[in-house]
């Protein structure tokens, strides 16, 4: 059955902290490397598909109340992209790699809190089941044409992030090809858990890869 709204921002959010273990348990600067640039993916890519399809309806739906919503989670995501933007460009052998990557959780979670405990009920309750996986189609789809790496002095507003994006993502994703990234047996969540997978338009569930968007 494809995700609800709140299913796949959800499960987004347990794959990044489910990242940030395998950053803390990695034994390597190599691998802890993979799981960096992993984390930095996962996060630009999650936060902009919200930008440009969850809030821009929440305000829609919500009115001012959604507005009101969307201007704290647009300030948690420019705290976010910030510690990012900055671990992005840190060596993990740097001494400030770790409390750099401890800022960014903190942040994050202090954002998931609020994506929690507001925004997803209040914005459930007056979208029906179809319309809110519709509007995961997006956000999944979204994906595919999103920056992968941090650019905090992007603008955040629906259409000029949309022409940033697309002047951002070619650039970064043929950096892609050359930063190291977990390989694909080894990138997948425990459980089979299906935290960042897309839903094509025929209904069929297909996972996606880094390189094969």
């Amino acid at each position: 059955m494809p995700q609800t709204i709140s299913e796949a921002i959800g499960n987004d959010h347990k794959y990044i902290d489910w990242i940030h273990q395998k950053i803390l348990s990695s034994t390597t600067d190599a691998d802890k490397t993979k799981w960096r640039n992993q984390i930095v993916w996962t996060f630009a890519r999650h936060a902009i598909s919200e930008e440009l399809t969850m809030y821009p309806a929440m305000v829609e739906k919500l009115g001012e109340e959604g507005k009101k919503m969307t201007e704290t989670d647009l300030e948690q995501h420019q705290a976010i992209k910030e510690d990012l933007s900055t671990l992005q460009s840190l060596s993990v052998s740097s001494p400030q790699f770790a409390p750099t990557l401890s800022k960014l959780m903190d942040d994050f979670h202090e954002h998931v809190e609020h994506e929690s405990n507001v925004d997803m009920p209040n914005f459930e309750k007056i979208l029906s089941r179809a319309e809110s996986q519709q509007l995961a189609l997006q956000f999944q789809k979204t994906k595919r044409i999103t920056p992968t790496r941090s650019h905090p002095s992007a603008p955040n507003k629906p259409w000029l992030e949309n022409l940033a994006g697309l002047l951002a993502a070619p650039i970064d994703r043929i950096g892609d090809w050359v930063r190291s990234f977990p390989e694909e047996e080894e990138n997948g969540l425990p459980d089979e858990t299906e935290a960042w997978r897309g839903v094509d338009d025929d209904g069929v569930v297909r996972k996606e890869m880094k390189g094969k968007l």
